[in-house]
């Protein structure tokens, strides 16, 4: 690990500080007593939570047969329990350990499903700890373990024996335990959050638990004022996380009420700000842009999310603290990324994507990012983080912000972004024809002397979009790399529904009934790329590039314009 040391400095405290979380988180969990024999009847469990995630009766089927669709990733048991299965990726084991799969068993809802739902969960319990994967007992899936299986305890408990009730109590209280002695070693972000969720949750489910409904409220809120953003968005950036915070939150605020007991304000208040935001980042055809980790939507649990949203209006225009702008007229929506990177405790999911838009119009996602692909193979997902893989500009092929280069320290961070942008300057107008963006990043300041400005320019009727990119020196002599290739290059990559065909001088954008035409004052061309939010797995597109030598050329002026 030497090397990543020497390549970033600030790689040694996170490594350190991340060292030191595992051991305290290691330390309590192994000052916990040992589990009891039975749980007390006062803890039986009054009430369960509802599950706002989609529900399949199929997958439930699938299970039975033995083929298991979880995390992009297709398991064939062949007669084997599915938790012995090796040579899975993480994603996969975290997904399946999680158990919120029984979703489909509760959908299902017949005694044959009740059965097999109860006898998975029961071969998990006679495992020991050994025996079972270490991302099994990490703390977002231990905790997301917790929320499943309050909410899906009637599908288990229909028709149980005492024996598998008695194992059952005794593993959940277990769970609930260890959650709470080691909540504060819980790695930052929406990890430390679902931890002080299915806290919460537990202390409703069980009034009789020690935890305390008051201590687990206040906790919780304490984590979601320091975790979300005034303007609703979460210290990730990451648009998706706002979905999996609320598809856990908007349930444990109406658990509160349906058991009479207070609503903790920061809960009310956390909700509030993130709907608005989660609607902000949606565009016409329900997807959320993709920016900082978002991936292959889920438009039947935003819709359900956002039915909650009592306010019901026009969505935001800006998100000042995450670092987000949306331009919006007639039937056309811009969002782009004005945002520093998020602090690299919080970053694993990010990219190096400043400065890049994502454009829709009439419902049609035209140009995009590449997203983050569903499958988390290693080189697919540095790749999707990269500066290259989003519509905004590269120098010489590099990313705007920075990544560990080594794949050690990598598995031992979760892929920390470092700096890259420290300032991204953001100023927006309404003039008589439309509105003026223009922001502007130093995140090419130490490589090349650079700051690139972007300014956007919607027209009031959403049928036109003019863009300028300049590059300004900054402090220092700019220097080119080595490199026979010129040194700009601007990308817009295209939804892979867009149909691209080159006219002359322009290009000729179209999905479905929207037909737009794309010129610049440098040559485009059409080159191959990949999109990876997309849930059959990536699929071939398009982009549109267009390079230059910016050191001839400083500024280069591009146009999207609506075919009349």
């Amino acid at each position: 690990m030497t090397a990543g040391f020497v390549d970033e400095p600030r790689l040694a405290g996170l490594m350190l500080r991340e060292a030191g979380r595992r051991l305290r988180s290691g330390l309590r969990a192994a000052g916990l007593p040992g589990l009891r024999l039975a749980a007390p009847a006062s803890e039986a469990i009054v009430a369960v939570p509802t599950d706002l995630r989609r529900a399949d009766a199929a997958i439930a089927r699938a299970f039975y047969v033995g083929h298991i669709w979880l995390a992009g990733h297709l398991v064939h048991l062949e007669g084997r329990s599915p938790f012995l299965v090796t040579d899975v990726p993480d994603a996969f084991a975290a997904e399946l350990n999680s158990f919120e799969w029984l979703r489909h068993f509760t959908e299902s809802g017949d005694a044959l499903s009740s059965e097999h739902a109860r006898t998975l969960v029961a071969d998990w319990l006679r495992l020991k700890r050994r025996q079972l994967p270490r991302i099994a007992f990490d703390h977002e899936t231990s905790a997301r373990r917790v929320i499943a299986w309050y909410a899906h305890a009637p599908i288990l408990m229909r028709r149980a024996d005492d024996a598998f009730a008695r194992r059952f109590a005794r593993a959940l209280d277990d769970e609930v335990r260890r959650l709470k002695r080691t909540a504060n070693a819980a790695p930052d972000g929406l990890a430390r959050l679902r931890v002080r969720m299915a806290i919460a949750f537990a202390a409703v489910a069980q009034p009789g638990r020690t935890c305390g409904a008051k201590a687990a409220a206040r906790h919780l809120g304490d984590e979601l004022e320091r975790q979300i953003h005034p303007d609703g968005g979460h210290i990730s950036r990451n648009p998706a996380t706002l979905v999996a915070i609320l598809a856990d939150l908007l349930p444990l605020r109406q658990f509160y009420a349906n058991q009479n007991k207070p609503v903790p304000r920061s809960l009310f208040s956390a909700v509030d700000r993130m709907l608005p935001a989660l609607r902000f980042f949606r565009h016409g055809d329900g997807a959320l842009a993709l920016f900082n980790g978002a991936g292959v939507p889920d438009h039947h649990l935003t819709a359900a999310l956002l039915r909650y949203d009592e306010t019901l209006g026009e969505p935001l225009s800006q998100m000042r603290q995450s670092g987000y702008q949306r331009l919006a007229a007639g039937r056309t929506v811009v969002i782009t990324d004005t945002g520093l990177p998020p602090a690299p405790e919080v970053s694993s999911e990010a990219h190096a994507g400043t400065l890049a838009f994502e454009f829709s119009a009439g419902g049609r996602r035209m140009i995009v990012n590449c997203g983050a692909p569903t499958r988390l193979d290693a080189g697919w997902r540095r790749l999707s983080r990269a500066t290259a893989a989003h519509s905004t500009m590269t120098l010489n092929d590099h990313s705007s912000s920075r990544f560990s280069r080594s794949e050690r320290l990598d598995r031992f961070l979760g892929g920390p972004l470092m700096p890259g942008p420290t300032r991204v300057p953001t100023t927006r107008e309404e003039i008589g024809e439309g509105q003026i963006l223009t922001a502007a990043h130093d995140g090419y300041r130490q490589g090349f002397g650079f700051v690139h400005e972007r300014q956007l320019f919607l027209a009031r009727d959403g049928a036109r979009i003019d863009g300028v990119d300049r590059l300004f020196h900054a402090a220092g002599r700019a220097h080119r790399m080595a490199s026979d290739e010129p040194m700009g290059m601007l990308r817009f990559h295209l939804h892979p529904d867009v149909s691209a065909t080159q006219a002359g001088d322009g290009i000729r954008l179209e999905h479905g009934e929207e037909v737009w035409w794309f010129g610049s004052e440098g040559e485009a061309k059409l080159e191959d790329s990949i999109f990876f939010a997309d849930g059959a797995g990536a699929r071939r597109t398009k982009q549109i590039t267009v390079a230059f030598d910016c050191l001839e050329h400083r500024e280069l002026s591009w146009r999207l314009e609506r075919e009349s």
